[in-house]
């Protein structure tokens, strides 16, 4: 009988355990993760909230997503790095929120 219930005990851990590693999936209500991944955008995008991102972490990211001539970037009040610049051939307002989505005009 002990070593049912323990043998439980430890099938029951090893579950919670399980699902404590999963990754969230964004949500229609902005609730994701702090830093978007590659494969997923927030749908509320660009969120407000601390951004911790220095300029040059903000100029790179916004390049490395094919955004060129990227100039004016500037953090505003609501936590939201503002830039414009090209993509495509086309000048376009961009948005960088503090998790990383990155949202283009």
């Amino acid at each position: 009988m002990r070593k049912i219930i323990f043998l439980a005990a430890i099938l029951g851990t090893s579950a919670v355990g399980a699902f404590a590693q999963t990754t969230p999936a964004p949500s229609a209500d902005g609730n994701t993760p702090a830093v978007a991944t590659p494969d997923t955008k927030n749908p509320t995008a660009p969120v407000e909230g601390a951004n911790s991102f220095t300029e040059a972490q903000a100029k790179d990211r916004i390049s490395e997503a094919g955004y060129t001539e990227v100039k004016d970037l500037k953090l505003d009040d609501k936590g939201i790095w503002i830039a414009s610049g090209m993509k495509d051939g086309k000048a376009v307002s961009i948005a960088l929120d503090y998790q990383g989505n990155i949202v283009a005009k």
